[in-house]
């Protein structure tokens, strides 16, 4: 090889490598990515320092800083936490004192910060490949985007805010006919990923050994959650059972936000409400008095809107909610076509909405069609 190609590569190396390194650094991602950072550790400061959100206006005490400190200290390991406190331990010695071992502190100390940092990021690394894997398993539970079965078609969309996310959605086809849940736990992150699976192995195995209609899916749900005392999560949820002889569907809404029916022959929307609290919030004797089943009938080309608060609380960077007018005014433009188109013509009306905004919640919606004629199930596409 020719000392000018040695250059040449080492010139090309050099380039990609600073590519590599400056990769995604405009300065709107900088500066979002520090505003997001401060606030995390503004977070973090309250939280330690005891301060509630009412009263964050109150000055900061010496004693506060050094909860916070103690705070950020406390997530390093005892011997993180030990090396830390030596190579500080030696930036001070070097700083007060002289001689040749005082002069050995600084390089020391740089080099010991150097290694704990390189290790939390190591370990920040295999964590995030872990979520990284409890998200593809949970990505795998989910029902297909597309899914029909009989006369009813389902056209599924769903995007976490984090890595993993506590929005669930189903289609589950039995003898009689397809249920259809849609439920939001309360919390996002790796928590409510795990209770989304738990109410989903719930669900399954309440219709595969009773194969109940909504309003007894949900009370035998509520005891499982409520069976838990010291379990203070709730859920959000909605049901649906169609039928596979063509009979009117019933459907339960617990505490989630109301569906919206497209009325094919009228060309208009209304909402499906019926009364109910959320999963998790009362007794099984409260729980049952307030949840009420409704009866509603989709006629050929009908669709039928059922989503999560994450949708119609999505914010743009002016912190403007996409909000439920929105969302009816979309729904009703776009309601003859088929639930395909729907649920693509919502995901790109949300996705310029909020422009590059993090999602603050996760978004779940599903669009269900009503054909003309039965088919067996079939699947349209994979989500």
């Amino acid at each position: 090889m020719t000392l000018d190609n040695e250059t040449r590569q080492a010139f090309h190396k050099t380039r990609s490598f600073y590519r590599q390194y400056t990769q995604g650094m405009t300065p709107e991602r900088i500066g979002k990515e520090f505003h997001d950072d401060s606030r995390r550790l503004m977070e973090l400061y309250y939280d330690a320092a005891g301060i509630k959100k009412s009263d964050q206006s109150r000055e900061k005490s010496p004693v506060q800083v050094f909860r916070l400190l103690s705070s950020l200290l406390s997530r390093l390991t005892p011997a993180r936490r030990l090396a830390f406190g030596l190579s500080i331990i030696g930036l001070v010695i070097y700083f007060v004192a002289t001689g040749p071992i005082a002069a050995l502190m600084l390089p020391l100390s740089f080099i010991t910060m150097i290694l704990l940092l390189l290790l939390e990021l190591l370990e920040k690394s295999d964590v995030k490949k872990e979520i990284d894997l409890a998200r593809d398993i949970q990505v795998s539970l989910l029902p297909s985007s597309n899914i029909r079965n009989g006369r009813v078609e389902f056209a599924s969309f769903a995007s976490t805010a984090s890595e993993v996310g506590g929005d669930y959605v189903d289609v589950i086809p039995t003898d009689r006919g397809t249920y259809y849940v849609i439920a939001d736990v309360s919390g996002k992150g790796l928590s409510a990923a795990l209770y989304m699976v738990r109410i989903q192995a719930l669900v399954h195995l309440i219709i595969e050994k009773l194969d109940p209609d909504p309003k007894e899916l949900f009370i035998h749900l509520n005891d499982y959650i409520k069976s838990g005392r010291k379990d203070k999560t709730f859920v959000t949820a909605c049901a649906a059972f169609f039928p596979s002889d063509g009979s009117p569907a019933t459907m339960c809404r617990a505490g989630h936000n109301p569906p919206l029916l497209y009325h094919t022959t009228r060309d208009t929307v209304s909402e499906l409400r019926s009364p109910g609290l959320a999963l998790g919030m009362a007794n099984a004797a409260i729980f049952k008095r307030h949840l009420k089943q409704i009866t509603f009938s989709m006629k050929p080309g009908d669709n039928l809107l059922f989503y999560t608060d994450g949708l119609t609380e999505a914010r743009n960077p002016h912190k403007e909610q996409y909000d439920e007018y929105r969302l009816l005014q979309l729904f009703e433009l776009y309601g003859s076509l088929n639930a395909s188109t729907i649920r693509h013509k919502i995901q790109i009306a949300v996705e310029e909405f909020i422009e590059d905004e993090k999602l603050a919640d996760d978004i779940t919606f599903t669009c269900i069609h009503m054909h003309q004629d039965a088919q067996k199930s079939r699947l349209l596409g994979k989500s």
